[in-house]
């Protein structure tokens, strides 16, 4: 697991992110599903940290107050009951509602900025749709006024799943 201090540009909101690698940033920063959990902007950047520096081996400890206990993994967390039930109630509704409302969408794959704009210019019928795009996409589409919005929830394409 690793941890980046990240920063929303639209409005220098500063957060921390949790990734199961570099790599894991870039894809889902790639795929727009970085956001800002202040303002949900996805224009999201890596925050400058400081350097996590070792002393050396041959300087004295200080005695330092106790810290507080790291937090589990948000997979760990939920298993313990670390999470309010209140919380995992209004997850577990939004993902239901996502569920249900992606059963009546279409899966467009990395096709979802081109069918946006098709649908948005009169080229083609109005249709719920899904898919993939990246941060750069759907910044443009937004440019161009056309309503894009992340899904709270990550979701598979068709035919991926477990």
């Amino acid at each position: 697991m690793i941890t980046f201090d990240l920063e929303c540009r639209a409005a220098g909101h500063r957060f921390e992110g949790w990734f199961g690698s570099s790599d894991d940033y870039a894809r889902q920063q790639e795929r727009g599903l970085v956001s800002c959990p202040q303002c949900g902007s996805v224009d999201v950047i890596k925050a400058p940290m400081a350097p996590n520096i070792a002393r050396k081996g041959n300087q004295l400890t200080v005695p330092t107050a106790p810290s507080p206990p790291a937090m589990p993994e948000p997979s760990q967390a939920m298993a313990k009951g670390a999470i309010p039930p209140e919380a995992l109630k209004v997850m577990q509704a939004m993902a239901l509602m996502q569920a249900k409302a992606l059963e009546q969408s279409n899966w467009v794959g990395d096709r979802f900025a081109e069918k946006s704009r098709a649908m948005h210019y009169g080229e083609a019928e109005p249709q719920a749709i899904h898919g993939q795009a990246t941060v750069k996409e759907a910044m443009e589409l937004l440019e161009e006024g056309i309503e894009v919005a992340p899904l709270p929830f990550p979701v598979a394409p068709p035919g991926e799943a477990n």
